[in-house]
């Protein structure tokens, strides 16, 4: 028989508690998730305001990637998961307290609506298209009628995808970065920033881009004063707070940060735009894209610092 003698309760199998580390999964499902809400919002919003016409990339183009969008964010979560097998089982119960309960529900409903608004719109996008099947003509004609209630459903449903994505994080009481009610925001204003962003690159219309960039340039600058007000609370917070938000401000994601999110994905996108708006000639794909990369590079700084985060200093 041989004897072995446990000095520390450390690494032990079963017995000492560890933490499964969200990696590159769950950012990435966290900007789908955003861009594809930010997308179908404005989607739905001027459905509602009948200007269909006026903003074609809005609510028919753009519209066709969100389901290509929300199936792959979906399969990076899938991939993340431990149990793979049993995730059906969110689906057996819902739990009003629970972010994640929230979540399944949430995109149970706006993905086959995001495929059937698709579908409704690929004439619009591709005059020649053909279905080939007359029973899907007739579905299609059908969900037509109440493509207004459609467009209040999924305009609802998009704005809870967004906020959601913040929430997520923020129901984590142990991690000090993400214990804020401000993410919850943040994350939403951030995912329409990303939608108006998407709908500027696809659109050909000089007057749409020129809303958008409108409607980009007052959803940066409601980011900037989420994040400054977000900075503001934990430096006045307790003291885990305050060295959480350390991590930004002098820490290991300072320059990450305040460079490529900031300054890259923020403050030189809006200035590219009040340019553009002033009528100075600007490629107008780069502040899009820097407002795209931004939004990614932001969520995976958050999920990242917010693990690093904790309760004992």
């Amino acid at each position: 028989m041989r004897e072995e003698i446990i000095v520390s309760g450390r690494s032990n199998p079963l017995i000492d508690p560890h933490l499964e580390i969200w990696e590159w999964q769950i950012p990435s499902y966290l900007f789908l998730g955003g861009l594809a809400a930010g997308i179908l919002f404005f989607a739905g919003l001027y459905t509602i305001m009948k200007k269909e016409k006026e903003y074609k990339t809005a609510v028919a183009v753009a519209p066709l990637i969100t389901p290509f969008l929300l199936a792959l964010g979906l399969f990076f979560l899938f991939l993340d998961l431990k149990h793979k097998l049993y995730f059906w089982q969110l689906y057996t119960t819902i739990k009003l307290e629970s972010p994640m309960s929230w979540g399944a529900w949430v995109l149970m409903i706006i993905t086959p609506l995001s495929i059937l608004w698709g579908a409704m719109h690929l004439k619009t996008v591709f005059p020649r298209w053909d279905w080939k099947y007359p029973l899907i003509e007739e579905i299609l004609d059908f969900f037509g009628k109440y493509k207004m209630q459609m467009a209040w459903l999924m305009t609802i449903m998009s704005v809870i995808l967004g906020i959601y994505t913040g929430i997520l994080l923020s129901a984590f009481n142990a991690r000090p970065l993400w214990n804020t009610s401000i993410l919850g925001p943040l994350f939403l204003t951030s995912g329409l920033s990303t939608g108006a962003a998407a709908i500027i690159l696809m659109s050909k219309s000089h007057a749409e881009r020129l809303t958008f960039a409108k409607i980009d340039l007052m959803l940066i600058a409601i980011e900037i004063f989420l994040i400054v007000h977000m900075f503001m609370g934990f430096r006045a917070s307790t003291q885990v707070q305050i060295e959480a938000s350390k991590l930004f401000l002098g820490g290991e994601f300072t320059t990450i940060f305040w460079v490529f999110v900031m300054g890259f994905g923020l403050v030189l996108p809006a200035i590219l735009e009040v340019f553009e708006l002033q009528k100075i000639k600007v490629p107008h794909q780069i502040a899009p894209v820097l407002v795209l990369a931004g939004g990614l590079v932001f969520r995976f700084i958050m999920v990242h610092a917010g693990q690093i985060s904790r309760w004992l200093y």
